[in-house]
């Protein structure tokens, strides 16, 4: 589980200025190695030839043997990235590239151990610093992690929760459509009217953002030639949370309606590439890619973890042109998107109208449970009842 706090301190920043010269100073004998000899330095050997430097000792050991294993991790995630890459080309824009150092003022991620930080009366203290941070975190502690944004720290704490195991009545399901103007499109097998969560809240905060960043840049590049600013940090920083609420109270909205109606599992339609192909003119991708589909998921599958809710991930596609009234499966064969017409509404062969979304979300179920309307359609919902969650 994670826990989050913002904070602001000179000691953060220290920390993480000098996570980032280890980090740099290892990645470049590492990419030396790689490129001169086409050799991997692990973990290990990298962990043994810099304990004595300077720049690894001004951080606590280890702290600064956390810094090494992300590093090693990128490496490794560098080699596996390669190897996929040389067989399936299609999947990336481009060649992978070893990992970068950062930059040159810039700051990176400090990693404390529940070795190094106790949690004591309420507070978790960290090593030789005087830094202390109230926490809601009483047991489980396994790592503190000091995250730079901007002018602002982020400090995670990551710690174990015990999730029991609940069994629930099986095949009860619910499928999930995620969109723009419909953020969610909620369906199920069990008879219940399908819901919609607003999205044109979370659209009207990155409207609103949109607009002030834009201002706020072309000032700064009249007055200084500059294109950042603490205010525009602090701006951003203000839409990320507003955007982060709207996702915990949505997945927490769904998490609790699946509780109440004993559902058991919780399938969600994904397009791994919605920030690459999309193309619906330049306002509607703006608004497409600044959503973070990933952090509602990630909300919704750990909230779901908690009570014992399976979720499923399942690639969307062909479920928006293939029709769930007339029990087709979602394939190419059966694709026909002609068939959804204005006002969201899709069209079934026999002339039964149903929300668009909500047939796109009744075949994501049909995806991954196709025996889950095994009993039949008839009185499953037609149109959505819809509801804000902000």
């Amino acid at each position: 589980m994670l826990y989050t706090k913002f904070y602001t301190s000179s000691m953060c920043d220290d920390l993480c200025f000098k996570s980032k010269n280890l980090y740099n100073y290892a990645n470049y004998i590492v990419r030396q190695e790689f490129i001169n000899n086409n050799e991997w330095i692990r973990y290990n050997s990298l962990d043994k030839m810099l304990k004595h430097e300077e720049v690894y000792k001004e951080l606590p050991s280890q702290t600064s043997q956390q810094i090494l294993r992300l590093l090693d991790r990128n490496w490794k995630s560098f080699f596996q990235a390669i190897k996929d890459w040389s067989k399936n080309k299609e999947k990336y824009l481009g060649k992978p590239k070893l990992p970068k150092y950062k930059k040159k003022n810039g700051r990176n991620i400090v990693i404390f151990t529940n070795q190094q930080c106790k949690i004591k009366d309420g507070y978790i203290k960290f090593p030789k610093t005087d830094l202390k941070l109230k926490t809601k975190v009483t047991e489980g502690l396994q790592q503190v992690r000091i995250v730079p944004k901007g002018s602002i720290y982020i400090i995670e704490v990551v710690y174990k929760k015990e999730i029991p195991d609940i069994i629930r009545e099986s095949n009860r399901v619910v499928g999930i459509d995620l969109g723009l103007d419909n953020f969610v499109t909620m369906v199920n097998n069990i008879g219940e009217t399908p819901i919609v969560i607003n999205g044109k809240g979370i659209k009207s905060i990155n409207q609103y953002y949109n607009k002030q960043l834009s201002y706020f840049k072309s000032i700064l590049k009249k007055q200084n030639g500059l294109d950042r600013s603490k205010r525009l940090e602090k701006l951003t920083l203000k839409r990320n949370n507003k955007i982060k609420d709207f996702m915990h109270k949505a997945s927490r909205y769904v998490v609790n309606w699946c509780v109440k109606h004993n559902i058991d599992t919780v399938i969600i339609g994904k397009n791994d590439n919605w920030k690459q192909e999309i193309n619906l003119g330049k306002r509607l991708n703006q608004s497409f890619v600044q959503i973070p589909y990933d952090m509602f998921i990630h909300q919704l599958q750990y909230k779901c973890e908690e009570v014992g809710i399976k979720i499923v991930l399942t690639d969307e596609s062909y479920t928006s042109g293939t029709s769930f009234l007339d029990g087709e499966a979602p394939t190419k064969e059966n694709y026909n998107k002609s068939r959804r017409i204005k006002r969201g509404l899709f069209r079934s062969n026999k002339g039964i109208l149903i929300n668009a979304d909500v047939n796109g979300a009744y075949q994501i179920i049909k995806k991954v449970s196709p025996n889950a309307f095994a009993n039949g359609v008839e009185g499953v919902g037609l149109h959505p009842v819809k509801l804000n969650v902000a």
